[in-house]
């Protein structure tokens, strides 16, 4: 079974001839308004509007002749009229019923179809045969009223939803149109969905990049911040990979395309936060199979009701058939079947602006459940990369004689942590010459030759005798017990200072667990890194529970633990060797920055890169499955308590008398209901971590 994504009725997979194809993903709906609705939401909410605008001046007129005016032949009027409004502005309710036949179920729009063709065939049997009923009542009223009402209600409801999908229609107006192709020497307007892998483009100063594509020429500016969430625009140049609807900012670029049509990074995207806004919780499950078995049991309620007050209860046929509209009227489950949906296409919208994408509800729901979390160290909690954190000149040298003669020696060397010696000496603005000869020893460290015959040594104790470090011993054994590696710079054999590297903490990592903790999460630290290392982050962000020198394998066997002693477990992690350990958790949080296969296997994913991130889809999460949960209270609820009063609970007590405004007050509670939920749900986006 499917569920509608408009109106969230069950749906036949086998049997739905409804059915809609948007981001390689099959839909299937219980009516072509629904279906329509999907398709062309602009156009449907235009004929919605049009309907109106003819029910109600229509519905005023015959309520005006019902209540307050009196003339002659006005039953006559009131049937021309409410016949108008029942098979023009009421059509959409008709062929919700034929779809439902052909699609062997029923849905909502037979609810409504049925209870007010039975007012209005009362009404114009009476009205042209009078001596058939021996009540003379009319109640086209009722039938336009309750039309009119129903379709204010959807028109809000459909207003509600506009602004609840926005940042879907954000993200696919972030798409380009148009490619400028390199084709030989011309330059080729091409329409984004021709574009073919290995097309060569032109982007221009302030355009979008086309596609996911790599620069094959020229350098400029790109601002990726509406898929990484990086305010500052990244340097790009040949080589460098380019995303689909980022911005290039200043100078022009020849790129080639690599990915295209629904493999680029922003249409992955697009698809997820819609697969999440559609998809079922668990705790959609039981509203699924009410819904299922819920339009025929309300049909019986309505016939045995109506029966047995008329033949048991002594009421007129007149209020018999009233008994019946209003329970067909007042049941219909628009309300419940919206509840889930509405909540997660505004919590995964609400979502994906904060540079946080939902796979599924289902995600959603676990989220709000996490009651410990697991984190990887390299990549999630530090930056991925060695920066330079220390430079220690010996007594009568400077940082930047230290600083300068390290990057002379590491200029031709390719390791991470030459290069970020060499990174920083460009951050200061030193000038820099490649050395004469350039020698490496293995496990030890390099030694080179400058241009005035320096030999300058970079590199770890073996370089050194014991000896000539005694001077550096207390700062080097202080350096390596705060985890850091340390490098001792020599000249001529003699130390000059130390430079010491690690991968520093992300600027909101200290920020993130803090949160995990005020949250009342058990947090562990699980990395492959050294006892010394990991103790040492662990300490500067106050985690108490760690595991160092942990393989991918260790760190499922923790998670395995941690559930088995009922906690709900998130693993948050960016590497491939945490893939194993994303799938193991309950909950999967993946780095977007990280590797595509952490990306896949994890049911959440941060864009910005931003551990603190994790804590705000946790926290919302709980707001949304707390949404949810009030619309389901409030849905049941509702049918719960007025199926029974339209059934006639309150006969006892107000007479028969009831059902004069019953049946109007029931299509004015149905459609509130719907307005209700979706409004409840749009409230999320007020939505701000604590």
């Amino acid at each position: 079974m499917a569920t509608d994504p408009v109106c969230g009725m069950y749906v036949d997979e086998h049997t739905s001839t409804l059915t809609s194809d948007r981001q390689g993903r099959k839909y299937y709906f219980c009516s072509t308004s629904c279906q329509l609705q999907f398709e062309r939401p602009e156009r449907e909410l235009r004929h919605l509007k049009t309907a109106l605008l003819v029910s109600w001046p229509l519905t005023a007129i015959v309520a005006a002749l019902t209540y307050v005016i009196s003339i002659a032949y006005g039953n006559y009027v009131m049937f021309l009229l409410a016949t108008v409004v029942q098979f023009y502005a009421g059509q959409r309710f008709y062929a919700g019923v034929l779809d439902a036949i052909k699609n062997r179920s029923s849905n909502m729009d037979t609810l409504i179809a049925i209870g007010t063709t039975a007012a209005w065939a009362y009404s114009t049997v009476v009205t042209f045969f009078p001596s058939v009923f021996p009540a003379t009542g009319i109640y086209f009223d009722t039938s336009t009223i309750i039309i009119s009402l129903i379709l204010s209600g959807t028109y809000m409801q459909r207003l509600a939803e506009t602004r609840a999908s926005t940042a879907v229609s954000a993200l696919i107006g972030l798409q380009p149109k148009i490619a400028h192709v390199v084709k030989g020497k011309d330059i080729v307007d091409t329409p984004i969905e021709r574009i073919k892998v290995g097309d060569t483009m032109l982007v221009k100063p302030g355009e979008k990049i086309p596609t996911d594509s790599i620069v094959i020429d020229g350098d400029s500016s790109v601002d990726e911040s509406m898929i990484t969430g990086e305010s500052i625009p990244l340097t790009k140049r040949i080589g460098d990979k380019v995303i689909g609807g980022t911005i290039n900012a200043t100078g022009s670029l020849r790129i080639k395309a690599l990915k295209v049509g629904e493999d680029t990074a922003l249409a992955q995207i697009i698809r997820i936060v819609e697969d999440a806004a559609s998809s079922k919780v668990p705790i959609q499950k039981l509203a699924d199979r009410i819904s299922s078995y819920f339009v025929p049991l309300v049909v019986l309620i309505g016939i045995v009701s109506s029966l047995a007050w008329y033949i048991f209860g002594g009421v007129g046929l007149t209020t018999a058939v009233l008994i019946f509209v209003s329970v067909l009227i007042i049941a219909c489950p628009c309300a419940l079947g919206i509840a889930t949906p509405a909540a997660l296409l505004v919590a995964s919208g609400k979502a994906a602006k904060n540079g946080i994408l939902v796979k599924s509800g289902e995600s959603l729901q676990i989220a709000s459940k996490v009651n410990a979390i697991v984190l990887d160290k390299t990549g999630t909690l530090t930056k991925g990369r060695p920066e330079v954190t220390d430079v220690v000149p010996a007594p009568g040298h400077s940082e930047k004689e230290v600083i300068g003669l390290a990057a002379i020696a590491e200029m031709n060397s390719e390791h991470v942590l030459g290069k970020a010696i060499v990174d920083m000496a460009k951050r200061r603005k030193l000038k820099i010459a490649f050395p004469r000869k350039f020698t490496y020893r293995q496990g030890s460290g390099i030694t080179a030759i400058d241009r005035s015959g320096k030999r300058i040594s970079v590199g770890n104790r073996d370089l050194f005798g014991t000896a000539t470090l005694q001077q550096l011993e207390k700062r080097i054994l202080q350096l390596e017990s705060d985890g850091k590696t340390t490098l001792i710079i020599g000249v001529n054999g003699k130390p000059i200072g130390l430079i010491a590297l690690a991968d520093v903490l992300k600027g909101d990592s200290k920020k993130a667990i803090d949160a995990f903790k005020r949250a009342e999460l058990e947090v562990w630290l699980i990395t492959g890194d050294n006892q010394r290392v990991a103790s040492a982050i662990s300490k500067k962000l106050g985690i108490k529970n760690f595991i160092a020198e942990a393989k991918p394998q260790d760190k499922m066997r923790k998670i395995a633990g941690l559930q088995k002693e009922g906690m709900v477990v998130a693993m948050v992690g960016d590497g491939i060797n945490d893939a194993p350990a994303l799938t193991k958790a309950d909950l999967g949080i993946a780095i977007g920055a990280g590797t595509e296969v952490a990306i896949q296997a994890g049911g959440i994913v941060l864009i910005k890169n931003s551990i603190y991130d994790a804590f705000v889809a946790i926290e919302l999460g709980k707001r949304a499955m707390g949404k949810i949960k009030q619309n389901l209270f409030w849905a049941f609820g509702y049918n719960s308590v007025l199926i029974p009063v339209a059934a006639g609970a309150l006969i006892p007590i107000y007479s028969v008398s009831v059902y004069g405004f019953l049946p109007v007050l029931a299509a004015f509670a149905m459609a509130f209901s719907s307005v209700t939920v979706v409004s409840n749900s749009l409230l999320l986006n007020r939505f701000r971590a604590k």
